[in-house]
């Protein structure tokens, strides 16, 4: 039986791994540390089908190390110390690589264990994980290892990889393989940068395509079209995928993009984040529109109560009218910036007394006498306009101004309007 497409085509050399230039690319300083024997401690991040474990195993060819190769999902700590019993001039001359992959799911002692043997050089560590290493790595092992962030492989990148696939298969098959265009771009768009699931995908429609007079030539729409339903399988609630896409559909909702906001929206929903789309639509609501448009507050509440309560798919329906909403409201963060202002000063230490005026008379348990504090608060609705002139924030900021109105209709009519009802004072 035929290893899988994927393992067939691993690259043999570090230039040839497809869509990670940044790293890899000119003046591959890796090649040289290999050539220097100074490799450092590495720790690889980025999402699958990326080149990590390509990367880790082609380090230790090149490096004359022998690989050991832990899966941190289901090794213990054990079978570290059953590694590390194996070090010896004659069985690794050369010493050896661990590699660890999703070192994430290593406890903190288990990471600690590995310190001793870092740093007296016995191991060089190469561990991958899909997760932001400093969120989930020990820092100690983190400030003993280079970081390398592994990127999403572009669509042209990808196509590059199925073309070497197809090469690869032309040979061992003795066939003349030809391709669509249009099943070229699908095949590398719905991988979501994944070239392992690239191959994996291009190699189930080349199987499933027929042969006539040794020559394929691969459409496959029907086969692409049920693929593709399933272009988010590795997708993670828990990690960067969702916290990343979140930030993008409210990062477009802030900056007034309905297009984009409607696209991370459909994504979202693909992979049925229900509340949190609600729920980011709240915040923006209330920190990026604010004031600037304070009408949509009900209507955007009542279209998440909607989708709540009809749930998907019809959701989406009720949503993409509150996106829409919210995307082309005028903006405003004046509220956002007085909170974070008036937050900032009490965590400063400015926690300052209630005016005596402004205290709760019935309940004030003071000696002073409760008549002489009433009298000395002014109620506004006695007043003209119902507003009087009185101090309402502590003598130490009494001056202090904390809400800035910005330039939009509401904003202005507020101010327009006190200004006016202040002027006599």
């Amino acid at each position: 039986m035929k290893q899988p497409l994927p393992d067939r085509l691993r690259p043999e050399n570090l230039s040839e791994i497809v869509g990670q230039e940044h790293i890899f690319g000119k003046d591959n300083f890796i090649e040289n540390l290999i050539a220097e024997d100074a490799l450092p401690n590495l720790i690889l991040y980025g999402p699958p089908g990326t080149g990590k474990t390509t990367v880790a195993r082609i380090i230790s060819q090149k490096s004359d190390r022998r690989l050991f190769k832990l899966n941190a999902t289901t090794a213990s700590l054990s079978d570290i110390k059953n590694i590390i019993s194996e070090i010896n001039p004659i069985t690794a001359p050369n010493g050896i690589i661990l590699y660890i992959d999703e070192i994430q799911y290593f406890n903190k002692k288990q990471q600690q264990s590995l310190l001793e043997f870092i740093e007296n050089g016995k191991i060089t560590l190469i561990a991958s994980t899909t997760e932001n290493p400093y969120f989930y790595i020990y820092s100690a092992i983190l400030s003993r290892s280079q970081v390398f962030e592994f990127k999403p492989v572009s669509s042209d990148d990808i196509k590059k990889a199925i073309l070497r696939a197809i090469k690869c298969l032309e040979k061992e098959d003795n066939i003349e393989i030809t391709i669509s265009d249009e099943a070229m771009n699908v095949l590398s768009s719905i991988s979501n940068g994944d070239v392992r699931k690239a191959l994996n995908t291009f190699e189930v429609c080349y199987k499933s395509t027929k042969t006539e007079n040794k020559k394929k030539n691969i459409v496959f729409d029907n086969v692409l079209e049920k693929l593709s339903q399933n272009s988010f399988t590795g997708y993670n609630k828990t990690g960067d995928d969702h916290f990343d896409l979140l930030s993008a559909f409210q990062k477009s909702l802030r900056g007034s993009d309905a297009n984009a906001s409607i696209y991370y929206l459909a994504k979202l929903l693909e992979v049925g984040e229900l509340t949190s789309i609600c729920r980011r639509l709240l915040v923006c609501m209330c920190e990026d529109v604010g004031l600037a448009h304070p009408s949509i507050f009900p209507q955007v509440k009542t279209l998440c109560d909607i989708a709540m309560q009809v749930g998907l798919p019809e959701a989406r329906i009720p949503l993409c009218d509150a996106v829409i909403l919210v995307a082309l409201s005028p903006k405003s963060n004046s509220a956002y910036i007085a909170i974070n202002s008036a937050m900032k000063d009490l965590h400063n230490g400015k926690n300052y007394d209630v005016p005596r005026h402004l205290k709760n008379v019935h309940c004030d348990s003071s000696n002073i006498n409760k008549n002489d504090n009433k009298k000395s608060y002014l109620y506004p609705h006695d007043f003209e306009n119902h507003w009087i002139k009185q101090q309402y924030l502590p003598d130490e900021i009494k001056n202090k101004k904390y809400y800035i109105a910005q330039s939009n209709k509401t904003e202005q009519s507020f101010e327009a309007y006190w200004n006016k009802i202040k002027k006599s004072f």
